[in-house]
């Protein structure tokens, strides 16, 4: 396996970060809305629907990119249930495993959102790059 190959390495950049703003929009919003609104559900339980609404708003949002680049809808969509749900978990799981660690979870401050989004993004990238790689797939 060849790791130096500087094009894929960019190409699995950008795949990962399209992920990681798809992931990041379900799962920040998540917490943000019970952060600030009364409820009684338990840290862990957020940070599972913060998870879940990560990836259903990283589907969207690759859905969306895949059909505005000439993608019929339907193919957009199969795209992008057909992404590696590996990765987009592992980016989910690091990034509210940085918060609980951080704030004992399911809390955003201003200095917790960048090294939560870091560590989203590397945590996937060699797999994102290794699957590009070895198997010339990537999501776009």
């Amino acid at each position: 396996m060849d790791w130096k190959n500087r094009i894929n390495w960019i190409k699995s950049a950008d795949n990962t970060k399209w992920c990681l703003i798809g992931c990041a929009i379900g799962d920040f919003g998540t917490i943000l809305y019970f952060q600030y609104n009364e409820h009684s559900l338990s840290t862990l339980n957020i940070m599972l629907l913060a998870m879940m609404n990560g990836l259903i708003t990283s589907i969207i949002l690759e859905t969306i990119i895949l059909y505005k680049s000439n993608f019929s809808l339907i193919d957009a969509l199969k795209t992008a249930f057909g992404m590696s749900f590996i990765s987009m978990l592992a980016m989910e799981s690091a990034m509210n495993i940085t918060d609980y660690l951080l704030t004992g979870g399911a809390i955003l401050t201003w200095w917790v959102i960048p090294i939560s989004l870091l560590v989203g993004f590397l945590t996937p990238w060699p797999y994102n790059y290794w699957r590009l790689q070895k198997h010339g797939k990537s999501c776009h």
